[in-house]
């Protein structure tokens, strides 16, 4: 009988790159892009004579982005832990520029940038943000199980409470602040075994903002503080449409005046009279030219991208890698969550961008910055074949 040959196949481990968050990303920008020729062509025209001028500044940081997002994505990420710390205080150090020295800009009555050469401006809370984002994880590492205890749990969340602090403080942008210390939270809610503490503590806190929402708005009528006065217009848009809730109100019109379906690419009424439209509320004008239809286009594309962070996530090859990700997803999530929430009238407008499609130089750069330390863990995965 003759000899039967067996043939054992080998595992070959393959290296990974996520593709198809490339893809998702690249198709944002993208999509951002027209949408904010879209939106934003006659503000260029009226305030600079030329209706391209958010385009094509947006474009060129765009494609910035892009270019540091792949030499990112070729960086070893375990590197990012040894200076993690060091960011966290050199963020810290850029936003006391801004408040203590001349180097601070002041747009729009909030003092939260700082001067850059040719012109440029950086915002220094984009930095705490990455920074966060790198500390956090490293510090959840450094004390290993002890994180599962009360006093683990409050060292990483007050390191969190101090970063948010500084951002609110040194920059006066308490919106980036909640993000700051969600993102903390969020890292420590995946890492810790106990979800109940979580929720109650999550439940108490939105029944104690409602309620002071509520209270404040009875007995604070008069007050000029401009955050009171956003809680007003929220709870009472039509009263207050002529002050506060102008934006609020314009923008709910033109997602009422969209339809399902839309008027058609460029075919709103409503940028023409929303202010700053091209920032915070450019969802209301997808909604409007582009129906309901189109804003749950875009929000299937974020979903798609943040799925493709958890598969990062949970496939990364340490815990380390794992939770920077986790950072990741947590701040397109909370950043999306809120914007949403706010051109829909759920919560008080907070000036919170719509990542990638919303204008703003630093916050694409440092997102594409983002996207590739997420790309860059990606390629330590390896699949067996």
């Amino acid at each position: 009988m003759a000899a039967r040959k067996v043939r054992k196949k080998k595992k070959v481990a393959i290296r990974y790159f996520d593709y198809s968050l490339l893809a998702v990303m690249v198709f944002l920008i993208c999509f951002g892009l027209v949408m904010l020729y879209s939106t934003s062509s006659y503000e260029g025209l009226t305030k600079f004579g030329d209706g391209m001028y958010f385009f094509k500044r947006q474009a060129v940081f765009s494609a910035a982005g892009l270019g540091i997002m792949l030499f990112v994505s070729r960086i070893d990420y375990h590197i990012y832990a040894k200076f993690s710390m060091a960011l966290y205080w050199f963020a810290m150090f850029l936003m006391a520029l801004v408040y203590f020295t001349p180097l601070g800009i002041e747009v729009y009555g909030a003092r939260r940038w700082l001067r850059m050469p040719a012109g440029q401006r950086l915002q220094p809370s984009e930095v705490m943000k990455i920074a966060v984002i790198l500390f956090i994880p490293y510090l959840v590492c450094k004390i290993g199980k002890s994180v599962n205890t009360l006093k683990g749990t409050l060292i990483v969340l007050a390191w969190g409470a101090v970063a948010a602090l500084g951002v609110y403080k040194l920059t006066d942008n308490l919106s980036t602040g909640i993000i700051v210390m969600g993102i903390c939270c969020f890292i420590v809610f995946v890492v810790h075994p106990k979800t109940k503490p979580f929720l109650i503590a999550a439940g108490g806190g939105i029944g104690v903002l409602v309620a002071a929402s509520v209270i404040l708005s009875r007995v604070l009528e008069s007050s000029t503080n401009f955050r009171l006065r956003r809680i007003l217009a929220w709870l009472n848009p039509e009263k207050y449409m002529s002050s506060g809730a102008f934006q609020t109100v314009q923008g709910l019109y033109a997602i009422g005046s969209g339809g399902f379906f839309g008027k058609g690419l460029g075919n709103s009424a409503q940028k023409m009279i929303i202010p700053e439209v091209q920032n915070d509320m450019i969802l209301t004008i997808i909604c409007e030219e582009l129906g309901v239809f189109g804003a749950i286009m875009v929000l299937v594309l974020f979903g798609l991208l943040l799925y493709r962070l958890l598969f990062i996530a949970q496939n990364a090859p340490d815990m380390y890698g794992s939770l920077v990700v986790t950072g990741i997803f947590s701040h397109i999530a909370i950043q999306v969550i809120l914007n949403v929430a706010v051109v829909i009238n759920l919560i008080p407008t907070t000036g919170i961008t719509l990542p990638f499609i919303s204008y703003g130089g630093t916050s694409i750069v440092f997102l594409m910055i983002e996207m590739g330390i997420a790309l860059g863990v990606s390629r330590t995965i390896k699949l067996e074949e």
